[in-house]
């Protein structure tokens, strides 16, 4: 059954056509995975959906009868002067109504306008039982309860609940917008990069949310380990126009290469026959000078050329961002962490770390948020001092720092500015060497605090790559990178000669990057040799052993 239908419907923004003529038509109880280059529209089909953009004449978006939407935008807000319950507990609006409604309906039935009349009094208990039982459905006077065990379950810790809002980071966030969605029970989810700065056990739990949603979900995400997980369904925007697909990301990707495959053999064959009809045309064309018979069949042959419905040639390969990470070798030894210690105030971050990092390894780090991830990489930058142990870089390293929140970017200058700066090149130079990195000649002039997530992205990798280091420090490089990029980056990794060390919660990139694993957790660090997926399983062998142990089975 269609819950949500779009039919022919066309967008424009400003000047730019978003897209032209698209129809979806959303079923009950889908699982799909939404996917898309940035700025492919992903967002603004959204948008189109909740109601915040209008199509242009000639589409429509249609809710079928009684569906109802909740909407994850990228970057939730709420109000500033509330806290975080007061926040979660507005999340059914509904369960208020029902208090005021229930509220007033008693007080009715104390007036003797009410019950000294039976036809009134019947139809007053009947309408209290129907609230009842709704308010009851919705948690009734254990709501509040509900609310804060949902949070709790959610892993914001029971201190942060009476925080105002402005106190959560961006995850923390997210988990708000999750719980008020669930509270509020709609037909239908969007949600856009909800795993976006969730730490494993955030993405584990949007995993379990998503399989056993009763409801339909739609969700806009770049990690493909997740779309792998839950989704039932892909429908990936490219060139204003949406295709869709059974299955999980992988099946579609694949499905996706043989289906261009299958178009450029009968593109070529089309070109083939064109040319041989045409050839035949001009012979006939030329024939028919010395002898008028030919004209009938010169006009049947340009008739069957005119009826050819001409197929589009498929772009196989699109262009991606041109990142090559020439590194260098250094020493054998690229940093060793001794009895390192760090503490603000009273919480201790890292606690007597021992660590040694050799050239040519690549390492993730993971772990809770908040566990102390980012300190420890900016430890080994030396832009934090530790208290106590000593952080030894090898003679010849040379460090390069992707941040995930950008600091290192000055959002006064404008990208050419910034490749200018780090590099010596010509003003020509650095707007090709921009281009590489998909910027159009007129974004070289902009301002950086003008660019987008997944640009600041791309601008902090096109800076790596000019930095000349052999040792890279990147602290979540993919959280705002399209799948594409991602591709472009793990790649580029691959041919790195030198070592990375990366804080990740993307599961699939740790598989296709990593050969050892960190875990930081209680200030202390865990080992493991292999991706992330090794770790899972392994981890998950572990979990059960104990349950059996302590269950006696």
């Amino acid at each position: 059954m269609i819950a949500i239908s779009l039919s022919n419907v066309s967008l424009i923004l400003g000047a730019h056509p978003v897209f032209k003529n698209l129809s979806w038509e959303i079923q009950q109880g889908q699982k799909i995975g939404l996917i898309g280059a940035n700025g492919a529209g992903k967002s603004s089909l959204f948008k189109l959906i909740t109601g915040e953009f209008s199509p242009e004449p000639g589409g429509g978006v249609v809710r079928a009868k009684g569906v109802t939407v909740g909407y994850l935008p990228q970057q939730p807000e709420f109000d500033s002067h509330q806290t975080v319950f007061e926040v979660a507990m507005q999340g059914n609006p509904r369960v208020a109504e029902l208090e005021a409604s229930l509220t007033r309906l008693e007080d009715s039935l104390g007036d003797p306008a009410v019950y000294n009349h039976p036809q009134r009094l019947a139809q007053s208990l009947e309408n209290q039982l129907k609230l009842l039982e709704e308010y009851t459905f919705l948690g009734g006077e254990s709501y509040p309860n509900r609310v804060r065990e949902l949070l709790l379950g959610l892993g914001l810790p029971e201190v942060e609940l009476e925080k105002p809002c402005t106190a959560l980071s961006g995850g923390q966030k997210k988990l708000l917008g999750i719980a008020r969605l669930l509270l509020a029970r709609s037909s239908v989810l969007l949600l856009d990069e909800p795993d976006n700065h969730l730490d494993l056990e955030g993405k584990t739990f949007l995993e379990r949310l998503i399989s056993e949603y009763p409801g339909t979900v739609v969700i806009i995400s770049h990690d493909r380990y997740l779309l792998d997980a839950v989704v039932t369904h892909i429908a990936e925007i490219e060139d204003g126009r949406l295709v869709t697909f059974a299955g999980d990301y992988s099946s579609y990707i694949f499905d996706k290469q043989q289906r261009l495959a299958r178009q450029e053999e009968l593109y070529q064959i089309q070109q083939r026959e064109i040319a041989r009809l045409e050839m035949a045309r001009r012979r006939y064309a030329l024939w028919v000078q010395v002898n008028d018979k030919f004209a009938s069949r010169l006009r049947a042959m340009e008739t069957r050329l005119a009826r050819i419905e001409k197929m589009e040639r498929p772009t196989l390969e699109r262009r991606r961002m041109g990142l090559e990470l020439n590194g260098w070798r250094g020493s054998n030894k690229v940093v060793e962490l001794i009895g390192v210690k760090k503490s603000f105030g009273s919480q201790v971050v890292v606690d007597g770390i021992n660590l040694m990092l050799h050239h040519g390894e690549r390492v993730g780090l993971i772990g809770p948020n908040g566990a102390g991830k980012s300190v420890l990489l900016r430890l080994i930058l030396g832009s934090e001092i530790p208290d106590a142990g000593e952080v030894a870089l090898g003679p010849g390293v040379r460090v390069g720092y992707y941040a995930q929140e950008y600091e290192n970017l000055d959002y006064s200058q404008t990208l050419l500015e910034a490749i200018r700066y780090a590099s010596e090149m010509s003003e020509a130079s650095a707007v090709s060497f921009l281009i590489r990195y998909l910027f159009t000649y007129h974004q070289a002039n902009q301002s950086i605090g003008e660019l987008s997530g997944g640009e600041r992205s791309r601008l902090q990798l096109a800076l790596l790559v000019l930095s000349g280091a052999n040792f890279l420090l990147l602290d979540e490089p993919t959280n705002n990178l399209d799948i594409a990029s991602s591709e472009v980056l793990e790649n580029a990794l691959a041919d790195f000669v030198g070592t990375v060390f990366v804080i990740s919660h993307d599961r699939y990139f740790l598989d296709r990057t990593v050969n050892r694993l960190l875990i930081l957790e209680d200030s202390r660090l865990a080992e493991f040799t292999g991706g992330y997926s090794d770790y899972a399983a392994q981890r998950e062998l572990f979990t059960t052993k104990n349950r059996r142990l302590k269950t006696g089975l």
